[in-house]
C-alpha cells in the first residue's frame, strides 16, 4: 500500500511534466483515489496493530502455561510499599513475582486496581462479588482479547493522574450569561459585515460591536487560556479511553459486580463515548483557529471564548465521572486478569470465604509461582477446629519458608477473587503480617533484629486493631526463624510470650524455627498450638527433601553434613 500511494504520487508528476498547466484539471483523479488509497492504508495499518498485540496476548498466555513468563510482564514494582507487612515476603512485586504473573491490564487505573486488591484484604462479601465476576469473565477469551488489544499503549497515552485532576478541578467559566452576550454580540459583528458588503457602506455600529469584542475577549482571556491550556491533551487521552468504554458498554454482562460497573459508566445519562465524541468535537473547533483561512472568522464568532466556556460546562457536567469510568475499566481489567489466570488453570478452585472468626484450612496446597509439576502440596489448618498457630521445624532448605510463603501468597491471592492452588481451601478475611524477608539497613541505622521485633510490633498492632473493632478482619502471621537474632534464652522467652500474646489477640498463623527448644512452647499453649516438620536425609553426599509436612517435632539436622559436603573441615 505505501508503494502503492508513491506510484499514484508519482502519476500526479507525470500529469504535470507531460502535459503542464492543462494537466491541472487532471490531478483530481490520482488526488481522489490518493486519499481512498490513504484511507484504507490507515485500516490496514491498524489492523496490522491489532494483529501484533493479538500475538503478545497469546504469546504472553502460551509463556504462562509452559512456566515460561518471568521477565516478560509488568513487575509492577512501583506499587512496593516500604514497610509493607507482607508484599515483598511473598514475592508480590518484582521478577518473578504474583503480579507480574497475573497482569494483563493496560492502564495504569487496572494495574493500580490489582495491585491494590493485592496489597489488602477485602469483605468476605467484596470478595465473593469479584470471584462471581471472574467466573462469568472466565469463558469469556474473545472479550478478554478485545480489552487486551484495542487503542493504542494506553498505559503510556494516558496520564491517569493528571486527567482525573484535570476533570474534578473547579470549572472556571461557569456564568451563562457571557454566552448569550457574545453570541449577540457576533450575531451583531455579522450582520454588520453583511451590511457593509451588501451597501457598500460600513455601519455606523460595526466598530462599537467589534470593540466590544475584543472587550469581552479580553475580559475572559486568562480563564480562557487557562481551561484551553491542557484540554486537548486531556481530550485525546479520553479518546484513547473510548475505545475501552465502548468495548465495556457493549458487553452483556449478568453478576451483581459487573452489572454495578456497567451502571457506572452511564451516570450521565449517555453513554461515556458519547460524551467523550462531544468533547472532541469542541476541540476539533478549537484547533480551527489555527487555519489561517478560518482564523479572521473564529475571531469574529468569537470561537475560542465560546468553546472554552462550553469545555468548561463539559467538565461541570462529566468531569466528576471520568474518575467512575477510570475506576471501572482499571476494576474491569483487573477482573480480566484475575479472570485469565482461572482460565490458564482450571482445575484451581475459588476459595470458599466464610464470616466468622480467623480460619485458614487447605487441602493439597501449593505455591502458585512453582510449576505445578515441581510444587509439592500440603493440607494444614489454622484455626477453627484446629491449632491457632503451627511451630514448623525442620533443617535447612526443607521447606519451611515456603510454606510460609505458599499460605501468605495464596491468601493475598483468594483475597482479591482469583481462584488458588489447592484442592479445597476454607477462609476468612485475614490481614497478613510476614517477616520472610527482613534485612538491616545501613542507611537507618537497624539491625535485623530490630527491623524484625519492629515488624512484629506492626503485626501485634494489626491484631489489636481486630480486637478493638470486631469487623476489622483477623491477622494471619508468618514468622520466619522467629527472633533469630538474639542468643537462645531471650528466644525462647520473646518467642513464647510473642506468640502467645498474638493467640490471646484472636490471630492464627505459622512461625518457623531451627531452635528445638521453641517447639517446647506448644506446651505452654495447648491445643491452639501444634508442632509440625520437614524432614530430610543424606544418602552419598547428597541431601533428598520430600517437602511433605508431617506431625511431630523434627529429628533430624543437616548444617554439619551441608558444612562437611562444601569442604569444611567439621
Amino acid at each position: 500500500m505505501a508503494w502503492l500511494r508513491l506510484a499514484i504520487f508519482a502519476c500526479a508528476v507525470l500529469i504535470i511534466v507531460m502535459l503542464g498547466r492543462s494537466g491541472v484539471p487532471w490531478l483530481g483523479i490520482p488526488l481522489v483515489v490518493f486519499v481512498a488509497v490513504a484511507v484504507v492504508h490507515a485500516r490496514i495499518l491498524n489492523a496490522r496493530d491489532l494483529a501484533a498485540r493479538a500475538v503478545t496476548f497469546y504469546e504472553r498466555g502460551l509463556a504462562r502455561l509452559n512456566d515460561r513468563w518471568q521477565g516478560a510482564g509488568e513487575t509492577g514494582d512501583r506499587f512496593r510499599i516500604d514497610g509493607h507487612p507482607y508484599a515483598d515476603d511473598v514475592d508480590l512485586f518484582g521478577h518473578g513475582g504474583l503480579f507480574e504473573l497475573l497482569s494483563t491490564p493496560r492502564t495504569k487505573a487496572g494495574e493500580a486496581t490489582l495491585a491494590g486488591w493485592l496489597l489488602a484484604p477485602a469483605s468476605p462479601a467484596e470478595i465473593r462479588e469479584r470471584q462471581l465476576a471472574v467466573d462469568e469473565l472466565r469463558p469469556r477469551l474473545d472479550f478478554r482479547e478485545q480489552l487486551f488489544v484495542i487503542g493504542p499503549d494506553v498505559r503510556h497515552a494516558v496520564d491517569t493522574d493528571a486527567l482525573r485532576a484535570w476533570a474534578t478541578a473547579s470549572p472556571l467559566l461557569t456564568l451563562i450569561w457571557p454566552v448569550y452576550v457574545m453570541a449577540l454580540a457576533a450575531a451583531v459583528s455579522c450582520a454588520s459585515i453583511l451590511w457593509w458588503t451588501w451597501s457598500g457602506t460600513p455601519p455606523s455600529w460595526l466598530l462599537p460591536a467589534l470593540a466590544f469584542q475584543v472587550l469581552l475577549a479580553g475580559w475572559f482571556r486568562g480563564k480562557v487560556r487557562h481551561v484551553t491550556a491542557t484540554v486537548v491533551i486531556r481530550a485525546k487521552e479520553l479518546e484513547v479511553l473510548a475505545t475501552s468504554l465502548e468495548l465495556l458498554e457493549r458487553e452483556a454482562v449478568t453478576t451483581p459486580r459487573l452489572r454495578a460497573l456497567a451502571a457506572m459508566l452511564h451516570s450521565t445519562g449517555h453513554a461515556p463515548a458519547q460524551e467523550i465524541a462531544r468533547l472532541a468535537r469542541l476541540v476539533d473547533w478549537l484547533r480551527s483557529k489555527q487555519n489561517q483561512l478560518f482564523a479572521p472568522i473564529a475571531f469574529l464568532l468569537l470561537v475560542g471564548t465560546q468553546c472554552a466556556f462550553a469545555v468548561d460546562r463539559w467538565r461541570a457536567r462529566c468531569g466528576p465521572m471520568v474518575p467512575r469510568w477510570l475506576d471501572a475499566v482499571g476494576e474491569y481489567e483487573a477482573l480480566s486478569a484475575l479472570a485469565g489466570y482461572a482460565s490458564d488453570n482450571p482445575g484451581d478452585p475459588f476459595p470458599e470465604i466464610v464470616d466468622g472468626p480467623p480460619l485458614f484450612e487447605a487441602e493439597a496446597l501449593a505455591h502458585p509461582l512453582l510449576p505445578p509439576g515441581r510444587a509439592v502440596a500440603n493440607s494444614l489448618t489454622l484455626g477453627g477446629e484446629g491449632p491457632r498457630v503451627l511451630l514448623v521445624s525442620g533443617s535447612n532448605m526443607s521447606g519451611k519458608s515456603t510454606l510460609l510463603r505458599t499460605v501468605g501468597i495464596t491468601a493475598a491471592l483468594a483475597q482479591a477473587g482469583a481462584p488458588v492452588r489447592a484442592a479445597r481451601l476454607r477462609m476468612s478475611s485475614l490481614r497478613i503480617g510476614a517477616t520472610l524477608r527482613i534485612q538491616d539497613s545501613l542507611q537507618t541505622g537497624q539491625s535485623r533484629f530490630f527491623a524484625e521485633i519492629s515488624r512484629i510490633g506492626a503485626i501485634v498492632n494489626m491484631a489489636r486493631a481486630h480486637r478493638d473493632d470486631p469487623h476489622a478482619p483477623a491477622v494471619l502471621f508468618l514468622l520466619d526463624e522467629v527472633l533469630a537474632g538474639t542468643n537462645s534464652h531471650d528466644r525462647r522467652l520473646g518467642a513464647e510470650a510473642m506468640i502467645r500474646g498474638l493467640v490471646g489477640l484472636d490471630s492464627i498463623g505459622l512461625a518457623t524455627t531451627h531452635d528445638l527448644a521453641l517447639t517446647g512452647a506448644v506446651g505452654q499453649l495447648g491445643d491452639a498450638a501444634k508442632n509440625v516438620h520437614f524432614e530430610d536425609r543424606f544418602e552419598d553426599g547428597v541431601l533428598h527433601f520430600d517437602y511433605r509436612l508431617r506431625d511431630g517435632v523434627v529429628q533430624t539436622s543437616n548444617a554439619l553434613e551441608l558444612m562437611r559436603s562444601v569442604g569444611l573441615d567439621v
